[in-house]
């Protein structure tokens, strides 16, 4: 048996590691997911980093045709842990270096033997391959540790399985791990792709850099991981690390119009500790020379780059990526798609009229035959997205707004008072500002009193345009300006770059509303959606988190944000929508004044799972009841200050039951009577040396012990000999 260091196995540091059903519920956190998607009719490993992952049950994604299995969870270890482990990894050489001294002679008598030696043989060979296998397991773990990871948020890990049908519909899911307690994690992009996709090896825990010794937190990567020859079209999956370039070389053909999309920030929206507030992706494309031939940090107003560059000669070609300010950690993941696939730059109109027909012109690349498939006939107001089909491939989706409105397009000239186009309220304007510096005016008659509201919705609908409106009498005198309106439900925008203002006319007479582009920008993609009418009173909900757990006949809560619209002030009542069974809703009421507020459910008995409820308000507007359904998001922070909802696509909650417990993984074979009096001789000579140790500083460290056995990284005999030792500490 190993020598023992109680002072340092029963220190007061880190030892208290009770079982984590034991306190209350931690809502699981996921930083990253590596990769973050994959192609239809494939199944491979996605690693995922976070914390409070405790109890890890298995892990979901939204919609259909995907599937995921919990292969590995690995807790983020101490440095108790690490000893723990050195030491079973020196028992298990000894046992190893003895057995083989044996082996020669074992092997004599064994050829001497009957058939039931053959078997005896065979189970020797078992056991030592079973030795073989732990050690690597411990050796892994041994080498993989780190002691001050980057971010303590990312460091413990789970291994996922997913599968993607070959029928599954392209586009972006949401991927949660779940635990026993704590019931969904926080969702996370994953991406259904159609394309073959590679994979660089996922990185390990990133070390904390101590200034002036940043090189030694630096990752090492081998020469031969530095590049990957891939063939397009493809999408590539890689983490950036600190100071790090990765880089992919490919064949092309002369006239290929390539597309290199990168997505990036929209995989993880915000690093909280980190400046700027997300990976800043910057694409370079090469020839096989070196010369750089395009070069993009952005895609208009979003942080993630495109790269659009046709091929001038056969041969090969090389892009990289990297963080702009060359910053790296885990949770730097991104997915490169390159190709020459069907990418659309703009649409137009961005929008149209509830209930009917819908003529949109769309312009991009590699389009061809493509044909854009509009929003559903039954589709009511709000936001869709749609996306062009070209043989098999889907193109990018981007938005496309729906109202009840009458529809107008802007009709140049009208760019100044004497030429301003007449319109009639309401009206929902669909115009461009066609080049830089332009204007677009409207005049509309109004009497004294009224108030009108105008409204632009651009930058919500993928519009690089910044706009500015000002509205003017007759004179030229200015009555209304704005710019910017900051809108709750933008999202992961950062600029809310849309305008709006209410201004009540002063006097019967004509008017004119003026728009244009806050740069002086402009162009054919610099389209806008702007509302002239009078107040529409209205509201939207937010619901944050988008998962909560809560045991069973217990009470939870959800934060409820609203947004008020044209001025609406009146109540709003929140409410559970057709709850589940079990569950009592406790709806309450924000009046006037209010835009937040707490809505608490009751619920019954544990359910089989996290499962989806919905929130709705509804408020009598006029003579018309309103309901709309809250939007589930999460608050995430941007670069240390910055506050975001950012939308979710399901509200979860699980129900469970405090008295389960986790089925156990392994079952330790009882302590012999002889490891037990060692372990007490021991014990005695301690605390003859005044070393004391309190029954929940043992009972801590017999639960970290118990979770070094259930995960396989100790033995049988190893197990039964540290417990042992714990266990006679307090007699």
């Amino acid at each position: 048996m190993s020598k023992v260091q109680w002072p340092v196995i029963l220190g007061l540091t880190g030892l208290v590691a009770m079982a984590p059903w034991v306190h209350a519920q931690t809502r699981p956190y996921i930083g990253f997911a590596y990769p973050a998607g994959g192609q239809q009719g494939t199944t491979f490993q996605v690693k995922l980093g976070g914390q409070a992952l405790d109890g890890i049950t298995g892990a979901i994604v939204s919609g259909s045709g995907v599937t995921a299995r919990l292969v590995e969870y690995q807790k983020k270890l101490g440095p108790q842990d690490m000893q723990l482990l050195n030491q079973q990894l020196a028992e298990l050489r000894k046992t190893q270096t003895k057995g083989a001294s044996k082996k020669k002679s074992s092997d004599d008598e064994m050829m001497m033997m009957s058939s039931e030696g053959s078997a005896g043989k065979a189970s020797a060979v078992a056991k030592d391959e079973a030795t073989r296998k732990l050690m690597e397991k411990i050796q892994n773990r041994i080498r993989t540790y780190v002691l001050r990871p980057a971010s303590v948020s990312l460091a413990s890990l789970a291994y996922v399985e997913v599968t993607i049908a070959p029928d599954a519909a392209p586009g972006e899911r949401e991927l949660r791990l779940v635990t026993l307690r704590g019931g969904a994690s926080n969702p996370l992009p994953f991406l259904v792709g159609q394309l073959p996709e590679y994979c660089r090896k996922p990185m390990s825990t990133t070390p904390f850099q101590v200034l002036g010794k940043e090189q030694l937190a630096l990752r090492k990567r081998p020469e031969y991981e530095i590049e990957d020859r891939v063939s397009i079209p493809c999408t590539v999956n890689g983490q950036i690390a600190s100071g790090e370039v990765n880089r992919y070389r490919f064949d092309a053909r002369k006239g290929q119009r390539l597309v290199i999309t990168t997505l990036a920030r929209q995989l993880i929206p915000y690093l909280a500790d980190a400046v700027p507030g997300w990976f800043q992706p910057v694409l370079v494309l090469y020839d096989a020379d070196g010369k750089e031939l395009a070069y993009d940090d952005d895609y208009r107003f979003r942080p993630d780059p495109t790269i659009v560059y046709q091929i001038p000669k056969d041969g090969e070609y090389v892009f990289t990526i990297t963080d702009a300010i060359y910053r790296g950690r885990e949770d730097f993941v991104y997915r490169v798609t390159i190709g020459e696939t069907p990418f659309i730059t703009s649409i137009f109109p961005l929008g149209g009229r509830v209930g009917e027909p819908h003529s949109i012109k769309m312009k991009g690349l590699n389009l061809g035959d493509a044909e854009l498939m509009p929003p559903p006939q039954d589709a009511g107001p709000g936001i869709q997205m749609v996306a062009a089909h070209k043989d098999e491939f889907v193109s990018n989706h981007v938005p496309f707004a729906l109202d009840t409105l009458p529809e107008a397009f802007d009709k140049e000239p009208n760019n100044t008072l004497a030429n301003a186009q007449k319109v009639k309220l309401p009206v929902i304007i669909n115009g461009r500002i066609d080049k830089g510096d332009d204007w677009d005016v409207f005049t509309f008659t109004g009497r004294a009193g009224d108030t009108v509201v105008a409204e632009v919705y651009a930058r919500r609908l993928d519009s690089p345009m910044d706009s500015e409106i000002k509205l003017t009498d007759a004179k030229g005198q200015l009555l209304a300006f704005s710019d910017d309106q900051e809108d709750l439900g933008a999202g992961v925008n950062t600029h809310h770059a849309d305008s709006y203002f209410r201004a009540k006319l002063p006097a019967d007479g004509t008017y004119y509303v003026h728009i244009g582009d806050t740069g002086r920008k402009g162009g054919e993609e610099y389209g806008y959606r702007l509302r002239i009418s009078a107040p529409r009173p209205d509201f939207a909900l937010r619901v944050v988190a988008s998962s909560t757990s809560v045991r069973q006949k217990g009470t939870a809560a959800f934060s409820v944000y609203a947004t008020r619209k044209d001025g609406f002030d009146g109540p709003i009542k929140i409410t559970l929508k057709n709850p589940p069974a079990g569950f009592t809703s406790y709806p309450v009421t924000l009046n006037g004044t209010q835009n937040i507020t707490r809505l608490s459910f009751k619920v019954g008995l544990a359910t089989q799972g996290p499962i989806n409820i919905t929130v709705i308000g509804s408020a009598r507007i006029g003579d018309k009841r309103i309901v709309h359904t809250a939007v589930a998001a999460e608050d995430k922070m941007q670069a240390f200050l910055w506050r975001h909802l950012v939308p979710a696509q399901e509200l979860k909650v699980l129900v469970f039951d405090p008295s389960s417990q986790p089925p156990s993984r392994r079952e330790p074979r009882e302590i012999s009577a002889e490891v037990m009096a060692q372990a007490k001789v021991k014990a005695t000579e301690l605390q003859s040396k005044g070393q004391k140790f309190s029954k929940k500083q043992v009972a801590g460290r017999i639960q970290q012990i118990r979770y070094l056995f259930d995960e396989g990284l100790i033995t049988d005999d190893f197990f039964g000999e540290k417990t042992a030792e714990c266990e006679a500490a307090t007699q």
